[in-house]
């Protein structure tokens, strides 16, 4: 029986080759809906590939524009606009899973909507968790959504775990759970230069392919902090059985530590396209047109403890993650704002975590156990954030 998706982000890195593999399966899948938010180009080449029943974008004047590419070529694709056509392309009724893929807070209403009329969520906006971690989670339960991890770490965890885990881990024999990181292109740099770190230099990955928010995000190593957040929810682990240990081979995307001594790692050729294959063939492998890894090829495997004073985000997260309550959801929103004025050369790349921690020292309600209240605390941030930063530049 076809899967029937609709893919939030379609035109990102994560919707790109989730589409990648969908192609290789078309007796699998059937695309419902692609959201491409202003990529219009990039969208109507999709919705000519995989003709899907519904495109959504930002706004009216992207949806003119992806009508007059579609209606050229023939491509019958209605086109939708905005957020409500989001959460009604994520929900309806022919949907059985959502990738989730939209970068930033912006995927949260969506996806959790979704969750809440139990579809099965391909869970790669990581931000759903880190702002409503305990919401999301919560409705999912509730509604009997199944939410599977597309991120790579999340993924690899997710592999190496028992098969009937629970929300006891001790039961399972489980000591911790361990998060790998590249470190991402200043792991060596000098800290005397971070100063004059350019967004062109941060956003090349040594060894991914991303958009650029997530790459100066692994720079800083706070997306690897937004993904301790994450792992706190998804599988039910106390902040002080997680760890992060930098991996710069990027091979073992995560490991699983037991308390008889064993660590069980899943590895990989770092390609996005197996956790995406991963998921979507559940209970099944399916190919993902991964190339295999080649151990004969590989130097060796090293690593090393994350150094606070180079990636004080990360530190910062897990100060976040520790407070628990909206603080997550304040560090999540500061950041955004912090690395949209870093890529436009507003502030230096230090000045990120200058501007998260201020954001996190203001006093702010804990009150986070509906969606209203925590977009209210996620808009709060970005302008005390906005703000903090137009002082800083005067």
């Amino acid at each position: 029986m076809k899967q029937t998706l609709t893919i939030l982000g379609a035109t990102g890195s994560i919707g790109v080759n989730t589409l990648d593999v969908i192609a290789r399966h078309p007796e699998k899948f059937e695309v419902f809906a692609l959201a491409g938010h202003r990529q219009v180009n990039k969208l109507a080449e999709q919705c000519r590939t995989f003709r899907p029943k519904f495109a959504v974008v930002a706004d009216e004047a992207c949806a003119q524009e992806l009508n007059a590419c579609l209606k050229a070529s023939n491509t019958a694709t209605e086109v939708l606009f905005g957020q409500q056509a989001l959460i009604d392309v994520a929900t309806a009724e022919e949907v059985t899973g959502v990738m989730a893929a939209i970068v930033g807070a912006a995927g949260l209403p969506p996806t959790l909507a979704a969750a809440e009329k139990g579809k099965t969520i391909y869970l790669a906006n990581k931000e759903t968790l880190v702002v409503s971690g305990a919401l999301f989670m919560e409705t999912a339960a509730k509604s009997g959504a199944k939410v599977l991890p597309i991120d790579s770490e999340h993924n690899a965890i997710y592999q190496v775990l028992p098969e009937h885990y629970t929300d006891n881990p001790h039961e399972h024999g489980i000591q911790s759970i361990i998060l790998t990181a590249s470190g991402g292109p200043f792991l060596e740099t000098d800290l005397n230069t971070f100063d004059n770190i350019t967004p062109a230099q941060a956003i090349k990955h040594p060894n991914w392919s991303m958009g650029k928010k997530i790459s100066v995000d692994s720079a800083s190593m706070m997306n690897k902090g937004l993904e301790l957040i994450e792992a706190h929810w998804l599988f039910r682990c106390p902040p002080e059985k997680l760890e992060v240990v930098i991996h710069p081979q990027s091979v073992i995307h995560s490991m699983v530590r037991y308390l008889d001594g064993s660590v069980l790692a899943q590895m990989g050729t770092p390609d996005m396209r197996t956790p995406i294959a991963y998921c979507l063939g559940l209970p099944i492998r399916i190919d993902a047109g991964v190339k295999p890894l080649d151990f004969n090829t590989l130097n060796g495997l090293t690593f090393k403890t994350p150094d606070f004073n180079r990636f004080p985000c990360l530190k910062l997260a897990y100060q976040a993650m520790q407070a628990c309550g909206n603080a997550p959801c304040v560090l999540n929103a500061a950041n955004e704002i912090a690395v949209d004025a870093f890529l436009a050369e507003k502030i230096r790349f230090t000045d990120i975590a200058r501007v998260v921690a201020h954001c996190l020292e203001q006093n702010f309600s804990n009150d986070g156990k509906s969606l209203e209240s925590l977009l209210a605390q996620d808009t709060q941030t970005r302008a005390e954030a906005t703000q903090f930063i137009a002082a800083m530049s005067r």
